[in-house]
């Protein structure tokens, strides 16, 4: 009997510290996914500086102000805060247990996101086929960086979901995939963040 007690609390014991170490290694990933997101914080403040001082060297050539066009960018805006809204639906889904509606606002969202890629390389093509390239001067350098490296950031999330799409269709709701969707989330709506800033320092200051 003193044996079996022994025993039973051994198991007890050993099975709790299985849940403390997946705990910690949990809380630690999330750890790591906010040192990235400063990290991340840190470049587009970076990039964001760099255009501020570049913007006006055109080096004789096109000015960023006479070649932007709005209603594209007005477009691009829209497009990615749905996607930010059907995000947040899609972690409303989670949390009530619904795999299904989880799994189709994260699909909206991918659609919505690739929608604004297609957009903004539209818009990128047309710049340079108008004489608008990367290396035509200072300020378009710095344009084309700071932009293409939030559309290189989009383009990475939406791989992100649609492999979350894939694991949750295979596993389900778990705290595993619940930690995967809610970072994800997080990681979509920063972007939408950065995005007002581009939105607003590159193209409404500048054409206005």
């Amino acid at each position: 009997m003193a044996h079996a007690n022994h025993s039973s609390s051994a198991a007890h014991a050993q099975g709790h510290g299985h849940d403390d170490g997946h705990h910690d290694l949990e809380a630690l990933r999330m750890m790591g996914f906010w040192i990235f997101l400063i990290t991340d914080c840190i470049l587009f403040g970076s990039l964001f500086a760099t255009f501020a001082v570049l913007h006006g060297n055109s080096a004789g050539g096109p000015m960023l102000s006479d070649m932007l066009e709005m209603p594209g960018v007005i477009a691009e805006t829209f497009i990615l805060l749905t996607s930010s809204f059907t995000s947040g639906l899609a972690v409303l889904c989670m949390n009530r247990g619904d795999r299904k509606g989880l799994m189709s606002w994260l699909a909206v969202t991918v659609v919505l996101g690739a929608a604004f890629i297609t957009l903004e390389v539209t818009e990128f093509m047309n710049l340079v086929h108008e004489g608008a390239k990367i290396s035509t001067s200072a300020s378009w350098s710095a344009f084309y960086t700071l932009v293409g490296t939030h559309g290189l950031h989009v383009s990475v999330g939406l791989v992100w979901m649609i492999s979350i799409i894939l694991q949750l269709a295979k596993h389900g709701i778990t705290p595993v995939t619940k930690r995967k969707v809610g970072i994800v989330s997080l990681y979509w709506h920063f972007l939408d963040v950065v995005w007002i800033f581009v939105f607003t320092i590159v193209y409404l200051m500048e054409v206005m």
